[in-house]
């Protein structure tokens, strides 16, 4: 079968590469030029807009489930991007799930099993904040969680490519029963994530985010890029991309972001159904019967 047949990744030239050649020290974390923050907003909300239009189009068709995922180190902008890029859509049709450490139930269970029970039904927008992900993210910086696992013939040699290849199956069979799946790494520098936390410590109604293990966590960023690299690589494939976006810039990092989620549901073809000339006499019928009463 062939993944969402009538479905490709919208072109971008933040789309990370299928062939496993995405390079994160080469991959930008800012625009790299001066860009009108107002007019950035501008067009943002334009495409907010449309998103509500087209989402309203893809509950009525109710064929496809839609999965956009977001991962970032610590202070990348997942929560301010993902409520600003899905401001006014229709909470019907709309399911935001988050992610901390498993439970003990979920620990009983594979990896993924926490992730299948909160994937969107057809018709609606489902968004992942951190996902399976973090088991080939944070896990492989520290291995050392994978013992609350309790996981038989533990080969440390091997998991993290088993893991890919777990991912891989479990998102090429929701492709292919019609999910579509689009996944965002937020790009945040180390030097704008240190101004981030210090602004949550400086800022009182922003105390509350502050978690001092981000700047324990900032010690290991290099270890962070190389799991982010290798799971981007061995991950962004044709039914599920990734999508390497400059983070640096928060104007900019939404506008990419709701180009994108516009994009792939605009590539969806979805329209409100037509129904056909019986359906047409039986509301015919149903005015008159309503307008004589």
């Amino acid at each position: 079968m062939t993944a969402n047949r009538n479905w490709s990744a919208p072109e971008s030239e933040l789309l990370v590469p299928f062939d496993g050649s995405f390079r994160i020290d080469a991959a930008p974390t800012a625009p790299g030029r001066e860009l009108d923050k107002e007019a950035m907003k501008a067009a943002r909300r334009e495409s907010t807009n449309e998103i509500y239009e087209l989402q309203r189009k893809l509950y009525a068709d109710n064929r496809y489930a839609v999965l956009f995922v977001f991962q970032a180190m610590d202070a990348g902008g997942k929560d301010g991007t993902i409520r600003n890029v899905f401001t006014g859509v229709n909470p019907a049709g709309f399911q935001v799930s988050s992610f901390k450490a498993p439970s003990d139930e979920e620990l009983d269970h594979d990896f993924l099993w926490r992730i299948a029970g909160q994937l969107p039904e057809r018709g609606r927008i489902g968004v992942f904040n951190r996902s399976h992900y973090e088991e080939v993210l944070i896990v492989r910086v520290h291995p050392e969680f994978l013992r609350g696992q309790r996981l038989p013939n533990l080969n440390l040699e091997t998991i993290w490519s088993e893991r890919y290849e777990s991912i891989r199956n479990f998102e090429k069979h929701l492709a292919d029963n019609g999910t579509i799946i689009v996944k965002f790494f937020l790009n945040v520098s180390l030097e704008e994530q240190k101004n981030r936390l210090l602004r949550r410590i400086d800022k009182p109604s922003r105390n509350w985010k502050f978690n001092p293990d981000d700047v324990k966590e900032r010690e290991r960023w290099p270890d962070y890029m190389r799991a982010f690299e290798d799971a981007l690589n061995e991950t962004s494939r044709p039914w599920a991309p990734w999508y390497a976006i400059p983070a640096d810039n928060k104007p900019y990092m939404r506008l990419q972001v709701a180009r994108i989620v516009r994009e792939t549901l605009e590539s969806l073809g979805v329209e409100f159904p037509k129904i056909d000339e019986a359906a047409r006499l039986a509301l015919s019928k149903c005015r008159e019967t309503l307008e004589a009463s």
